[in-house]
């Protein structure tokens, strides 16, 4: 399995509360958030670890460089600021063209190691014609949240922008595809789609067989508050 993580934000809400570092390098129970991330997708056996930077995050390229030594997979990095997230999953994506599934997910995502293992293994583990398998929460602290239609237990029919009776997810910030996602991808971009929601809307409307996967609570770091409430998240999960 590939793993990508975007962690092209500027993080300005951060430091307007006073953050200085860059958000990725900003610590969680004493790591780096992106330094976590990586070491759980080493120990959930990562063919390759792809990241994407933006040109101004000199400090979070430079950590990227004195770890990759350690790192047993090829650690790939993209320094490029990209106008919008999804333009920056496009950049991953292309890196993992050709090689199979993989999963991206946002460099401020916050999870139980163990939950996101298991989420890996059922991905590793769906049937091929799975197109994707998308993590998504019941727990919403989100500000502007993505709610996720399922049906049949785990096929997804929708994303909203807005809650809807018997709709109870919304997305984790954490995307399993497979190459039939790609295409949709530059297609989106090509008609100058600009926000992962409509990239997701528009796998839907391809009619690729996209499944959700509820991994419990999901956290994002956008507020420096974000930090202690994530730490304390950890910590209570070990």
């Amino acid at each position: 399995m590939n793993f990508g993580i975007i962690a092209a934000g500027q993080g300005s809400r951060l430091v307007q509360e006073g953050v200085s570092l860059p958000k990725p390098l900003v610590e969680i129970c004493g790591q780096p958030m992106i330094g976590r991330l990586i070491d759980i997708f080493v120990r959930c056996g990562a063919s390759s670890v792809n990241v994407i930077v933006n040109e101004e995050m000199t400090e979070v390229a430079a950590y990227l460089s004195e770890i990759a030594d350690r790192i047993p997979c090829p650690l790939n990095v993209v320094v490029k600021t990209t106008p919008t997230s999804m333009h920056s999953f496009y950049e991953l994506s292309s890196l993992m063209e050709g090689k199979g599934r993989y999963i991206i997910t946002t460099v401020d995502t916050i999870f139980r190691e163990e939950d996101f293992a298991r989420y890996v293994e059922a991905y590793r583990n769906a049937p091929e014609e799975t197109d994707g398998m998308m993590a998504v929460t019941s727990f919403i602290e989100d500000e502007k949240p993505l709610y996720v239609a399922v049906a049949d237990g785990a096929r997804i029919t929708g994303f909203l922008d807005s809650p809807e009776d018997g709709v109870e997810y919304v997305s984790g910030g954490i995307y399993g595809l497979s190459q039939s996602a790609i295409p949709v991808l530059g297609k989106c971009l090509d008609e100058g789609v600009g926000r992962m929601r409509n990239y997701q809307r528009a796998l839907v409307a391809a009619g690729l067989d996209l499944k959700a996967y509820d991994m419990g609570k999901i956290v994002d770091v956008d507020h420096a508050s974000d930090i202690v409430m994530a730490e304390n998240f950890i910590k209570g999960a070990n």
